[in-house]
């Protein structure tokens, strides 16, 4: 067939859809750190997005704890299987509201990158070793990476992403100092920032005592969905509870009840992957149904009108808030206080902190280029700066590496022939 004759070129589309007021255009992006020639067939927040999924740290998400370690099986969630599903509930709820889904999606797709090996569990264990140097969090990790630790550019360290990604990252969880603080104007120990955050804020303003964009926390309301709901798959899979169990769960046996209505008693794993499946759906639609009712309540007109207000814009339902909070109650008694994983937890321990005492206390144990950074940075002498280095290295493991190089520094069994 002969494509049709295009007589003048066509204007240039920033969205595949029509955006509301409060969108975030990438026409009118504050921009990057570093100013660069964008690209002709991608927008800025689509540009932002490739690179995330470019990135190291993102590939590295595929051998990273979702809850269940790599190797207990083939089926359960990982980080990057995680981020993924994150991602497409965002685009999901992004393209309903007509907002930004590229933003939306790249906010997603980084906001689990600085997470540990071992999932919280590994995070709990550096924040321990961590507490005299400066404490860690994986959100501020997670920054980190994206303005710090990838190098792949021969103009700048970091991915360069814009001013909305980086403000979506940093605040997908509400504003981070008090409303009247001055985010550029004092010490950053007296703000409470992280050393990441202030050295951002000191390149470009996050506007740190405001919300974040619609599409940022759209992002932020998609982790609690996926991770919520898709826990109870991996927990039921794993045996930690049975279905039985769960019918007692407001959300849960509500939805249960509405299964065996239509399709009666279904093999159990059909019926966990369909309980699921519905969750979601409920959960997203909730979800649109308040966010649609604050955006009108709180006449939001302008991305500048969802930063400014008083409150979050995309929330749960009340109802739904405290049917997710009976779900989260279920799941902590019954498989995050799980023997397993308590069992795994002390291995974790060991393995996290083992690692740390050795590379603090033997910094040439460490890789040749980590040990440059320390030599570079001053943490010879500086025990907080060769902590800081340090925390970076572990933190960017994936659980296989760090078990690895925790038996390369402990195991005395050598193969000697």
């Amino acid at each position: 067939m002969e494509l049709p004759q295009i007589k003048e070129k066509p204007a240039y589309n920033y969205c595949a859809l029509p955006l509301a007021n409060y969108a975030s255009r990438p026409d009118i992006s504050l921009g990057r750190i570093h100013e660069e020639e964008e690209s002709k067939g991608r927008t800025c927040f689509q540009r932002d997005r490739d690179r995330i999924i470019h990135a190291s740290a993102f590939r590295r998400l595929k051998y990273k704890t979702q809850v269940f370690v790599y190797h207990e099986g083939d089926h359960y969630r990982t980080r990057l299987t995680h981020s993924l599903e994150v991602a497409q509930i965002a685009r999901t709820l992004a393209r309903s509201l007509f907002v930004n889904e590229d933003l939306a999606e790249g906010v997603a797709l980084a906001h689990d990158l600085g997470h540990t090996p071992f999932a919280h569990l590994g995070e709990y264990a550096l924040q321990d070793c961590m507490k005299p140097y400066g404490g860690f969090d994986h959100n501020d990790q997670s920054l980190r990476i994206l303005t710090h630790l990838e190098h792949k550019y021969p103009k700048w360290i970091g991915l360069n992403l814009t001013w909305e990604t980086l403000e979506g990252v940093a605040k997908h969880n509400g504003p981070i100092i008090e409303k009247d603080a001055d985010a550029m104007g004092a010490d950053w120990k007296r703000l409470h920032l992280s050393e990441t955050l202030y050295d951002i804020q000191k390149k470009i303003d996050l506007r740190l005592n405001t919300y974040a964009s619609l599409e940022a926390q759209v992002a932020a309301l998609s982790d609690d969905i996926a991770y919520n709901n898709h826990d109870v798959e991996d927990g039921l899979r794993a045996g930690m509870f049975t279905l039985k169990d769960i019918e007692d769960v407001p959300l849960l046996g509500r939805q249960l009840k509405k299964i065996r209505s239509e399709f009666g008693d279904l093999p159990d794993d059909l019926m966990g992957a369909e309980l699921v499946r519905e969750m979601i759906g409920e959960m997203v639609s909730d979800v649109y149904d308040e966010t649609c009712m604050r955006i009108h309540d709180m006449n939001i007109d302008t991305p500048e009108d969802v930063r400014l207000a008083n409150s979050a814009c995309v929330d749960f339902s009340p109802e739904m808030k405290k049917e997710v909070d009976a779900l989260r109650e279920f799941l902590f008694a019954n498989m995050y206080r799980h023997h397993t994983l308590n069992r795994i937890s002390y291995k974790v321990d060991q393995i996290i902190k083992g690692l740390f005492e050795a590379f603090m206390s033997k910094p040439e144990t460490l890789p040749d280029p980590w040990q440059e950074k320390i030599s570079d940075a001053g943490g010879d002498s500086d025990k907080y700066v060769r902590a800081r280095i340090v925390k970076d290295y572990i933190a960017g493991m994936t659980d296989r590496f760090a078990i690895r190089e925790h038996s390369q520094l402990y195991d005395l069994k050598w193969d000697v022939k």
